[in-house]
């Protein structure tokens, strides 16, 4: 059992890694912008899990300051790079978003490498593999890289270059460290505590009532369980240094079809979910007033498919049917108190 770093242990997928990681026998020291919610991600841990309470250890630490990372990295034999600018946690600028993704990564592996350690993970996203490219029929893989000379979105174009950023300090700098980086599609499943990660908001929407109608355009998604698995499979698996994989789960899903799956597996408690699908024209035009909209506008007509068939023949992974994700999330969600209002 190693000594394990997870950034951003508070965060959904973080802290479903610090889960994951204590639940295999490791020790752990994760790494929180506030202090003040470490008893808060205790809480979350020991109602999901059963371990002792000193192999996990909460450090301060910022993506955008130098302060606390080597202290952070201190003794460990792998890195989970889980933290990263969220939807959440937007800064002001599409320059500043760029600027902590990128920084933040090359901070974290700076540390890394400085204090010996064997392996980072980089958690990425396929936004920094499918997006700006014209429609197509044929799944995105590991090869695809998204073009940031187009016109998209700007925590996308930050995962992009944040990415780039580390491969390119692997290439120059890295030493004798390794790199993994994993690419989550749209991830739901259960939450840990009563949070509201902004990957669940179409769900939570969609119980509210607040979805009228759905958008046109299908992808991939993935359970978060499913995506903590891939990370531990990534730092240990020698087969993985050096490489890039999706965590996707099966087939690309409309939005409608998330509905349907709803009520099917609701009933009742889904019945403020939608029942229909806007016809693409009408919902490109609707994006030039509707900000949500707005944000989807590069995805409206399209199904972005994604294959994670890479993990699942190089390191074994094997993710869970999405339509029983779905329905976790929803139940989750329901238990929680999220998603009963509207």
């Amino acid at each position: 059992m190693a000594q394990v770093l997870v950034t951003g242990g508070t965060g959904y997928i973080g802290s479903w890694c610090v889960l994951a990681l204590l639940d295999a026998g490791h020790t752990v020291r994760t790494t929180v912008r506030d202090p003040r919610r470490e008893p808060q991600l205790r809480s979350w841990l020991h109602d999901a899990a059963s371990f002792d309470a000193d192999r996990l250890t909460v450090v301060p630490a910022d993506l955008e300051r130098d302060e606390g990372w080597h202290e952070a990295v201190a003794g460990c034999e792998f890195v989970l790079h889980v933290a990263s600018p969220t939807l959440r946690t937007t800064p002001e600028s599409e320059e500043a978003m760029v600027r902590t993704a990128r920084e933040g990564v090359l901070r974290v592996l700076r540390a890394s490498r400085d204090a010996g350690v064997r392996r980072t993970v980089l958690t990425s996203a396929f936004g920094a593999i499918g997006i700006g490219h014209p429609p197509r029929t044929i799944p995105f893989t590991e090869e695809d890289w998204t073009d940031t000379d187009a016109d998209i979105p700007p925590y996308q174009r930050s995962k992009t270059l944040a990415e780039r950023a580390a491969w390119q300090f692997m290439k120059d700098e890295g030493g004798a460290m390794e790199l993994a980086a994993v690419h989550p599609v749209g991830v739901f499943g259960p939450l840990l505590g009563p949070d509201d990660p902004p990957s669940l908001r179409l769900i939570r929407r969609m119980l509210e009532g607040q979805v009228p109608a759905c958008p046109p355009f299908g992808m991939s998604y993935v359970d978060v369980r499913d995506v903590a698995d891939l990370h531990l499979r990534a730092m240990a698996d020698p087969a993985a240094a050096g490489e890039r994989f999706l965590a996707a789960a099966g087939r690309s899903l409309r939005v409608i079809e998330i509905a349907r799956v709803l009520h099917d597996r609701l009933g009742d408690r889904a019945e403020k979910a939608p029942t229909r699908e806007l016809p693409v024209l009408l919902a490109r035009v609707l994006s030039l007033i509707n900000p949500e909209l707005r944000l989807l506008r590069h995805q409206l007509g399209q199904d972005l498919v994604s294959s994670g068939a890479k993990a699942e023949r190089v390191l074994g992974w094997r993710p869970r049917p999405i339509e029983d994700t779905i329905a976790d999330t929803a139940e989750s969600l329901l238990a929680h108190g999220i998603g009963t209002e509207g």
